[in-house]
């Protein structure tokens, strides 16, 4: 029997950040008030924009996919897509694959969503490089954590968070064992990455290249039904 991994209604991964930096911000504001009124306007007006930019980054929505699940495949983040071609996955599916990949910028949500209904059996985290997120070798080449979740049709989905020039810190909260829901967050990647899914060739893929997707939300793909 699996175990369900507990949903993240708030995300406690930007709290100390935003703690820090309102102090910072604080600390730096009210000198500027005492020696200069108009400059300590301007800055205040500077400093809660920038404020409510990381806000916004570390915003933790609750998200309910509105259609039928079954073998349904949604974006893991915010994005936009970037990559889908036919690849070969080395790590653990050693097949030809379709990828498709989603770069996030430092204005979308940063959590990730498991893409499919199912269940976690293999994850590992990888050190590596902080190329752009855009660039097609960061998908190997950069800091990132592989998760492989068995489909609720018995089909092995890869995904793949992948750390991006501003991004230091991936957190990965799924494990082997979890139960994998496409409403659950599965981590979350902190200033600026992408997310990789890699589906099997049947898989009827629903976006193109440019389009904007919803974490939790956008319809990807579709498996086909086995026999597994």
């Amino acid at each position: 029997m699996t175990r369900r991994l507990t949903r993240v209604k708030i995300h406690h991964e930007g709290v100390n950040i935003l703690i820090i930096f309102m102090l910072l911000l604080l600390a730096v504001n009210i000198p500027v008030w005492f020696l200069w009124r108009p400059a300590g306007i301007a800055l205040s007006v500077v400093s809660a924009i920038f404020y409510l930019l990381v806000v916004n980054f570390f915003r933790s929505p609750k998200r309910h996919f509105p259609g039928d699940g079954h073998n349904v495949v949604v974006s893991s983040a915010d994005g936009t897509v970037v990559a889908l071609e036919e690849t070969y996955e080395n790590e653990y599916l050693h097949r030809r694959v379709i990828q498709l990949s989603v770069f996030m910028t430092v204005l979308n949500v940063h959590a990730n969503w498991f893409p499919v209904n199912g269940e976690v059996i293999y994850t590992k985290h990888h050190p590596g490089r902080f190329l752009a997120a855009y660039l097609p070798k960061s998908s190997t080449e950069n800091e990132r954590s592989t998760i492989v979740i068995r489909a609720e049709n018995g089909q092995d989905i890869l995904m793949r968070q992948v750390a991006g020039a501003m991004a230091r810190r991936i957190v990965t909260y799924a494990e082997p064992g979890v139960e994998a829901s496409i409403e659950d967050h599965m981590g979350f990647i902190k200033f600026g990455s992408r997310v990789d899914l890699y589906l099997p060739l049947d898989a009827r893929i629903l976006v193109k290249i440019g389009d904007k997707t919803t974490g939790g939300i956008t319809e990807v793909a579709r498996l086909m039904d086995t026999d597994n």
